[in-house]
């Protein structure tokens, strides 16, 4: 699966703090591995975005938009079924900017007792009028952009800080404990998810062969097997539910046929998945 690291294939001035970008697209784009080098945010206009990141994984439209931590994650983007096309306005800012803004308004207050890397909000009248800012200022030089963009940034952060309070500010820029640490955030939040051991690893930012060396060291099973259990165990409770069939689930489960699936459901639990939600 092919690496694309934003911004820097953008043809960016690298040398820029604040950067902008009109990203648009007439095709679907499934599961991709973006690296981060910058924090961004990512201003939803049209289509449906996915994101699957260390910490947490995301569905928005173009009602929400979303900011991430520099790092590693997968993407998907959907177009929009009436307009067919993807479009979202991106804004890149290092973590030395955060720095700037945290030290510029010392006053604010935040306790930040976890971290994360995705945050999420809503659009409100100010946000849109925002974004229609940014669409005017990249019909601008690239001059004029430079000099406006960490005034825009300022901005959007005093706005967010004003409606959000300053905890996603100061968990942006605070260091992930160890690679353990991120390694169990990353299998925990994405344990009922249809991910490859190769786009784990890459969510952990490590090779397969050490991601599995310290899944073990954790798990004290193998990633598969693990994953295996857990999605079992989840189309278990969904049989217990009674809206779902089992030829409902299999795939979701994991498993390319409904036979394997029953198979394997019988193995775990002893009995069919019908007899297990008749019983149930």
């Amino acid at each position: 699966m092919k690496i694309t690291t934003l911004p820097d294939v953008l043809n960016l001035n690298a040398s820029q703090h604040v950067q902008l970008y009109r990203y648009k697209t007439t095709e679907d784009i499934q599961k991709t591995k973006i690296i981060l080098s910058k924090n961004t945010i990512s201003f939803l206009q049209h289509g449906v975005k996915a994101v699957f990141g260390d910490d947490k994984n995301i569905n928005i439209n173009k009602e929400r938009f979303v900011m991430m931590k520099a790092g590693n994650c997968l993407m998907t983007e959907t177009v929009s079924t009436s307009l067919r096309n993807y479009e979202s306005i991106l804004l890149f800012f290092t973590d030395e900017e955060i720095l700037r803004f945290l030290e510029k308004y010392k006053h604010f207050k935040s306790d930040v007792s976890e971290n994360r890397a995705i945050y999420i909000f809503d659009y409100d009248d100010y946000i849109r009028k925002f974004v229609d800012s940014l669409e005017q200022i990249l019909n601008m030089s690239k001059d004029v952009q430079s000099n406006i963009l960490q005034t825009k940034f300022e901005e959007i952060m005093l706005y967010l800080v004003h409606r959000h309070s300053a905890d996603f500010l100061k968990s942006l820029v605070r260091d992930i404990d160890s690679k353990m640490s991120r390694l169990i955030s990353v299998v925990e939040n994405n344990k009922h998810n249809k991910l490859s051991l190769d786009e784990l690893a890459f969510l952990c930012n490590m090779s397969a062969s050490t991601f599995k060396r310290s899944f073990f060291k954790h798990y004290q099973t193998a990633p598969m097997k693990w994953f295996q259990e857990q999605r079992l165990n989840y189309t278990a409770f969904m049989l217990q539910t009674k809206r779902n069939r089992p030829v409902d689930i299999y795939e979701e489960a994991g498993y390319e046929n409904l036979s394997n699936f029953v198979q394997a459901f019988k193995k775990k639990f002893g009995v069919t998945p019908k007899q297990y939600q008749i019983d149930n």
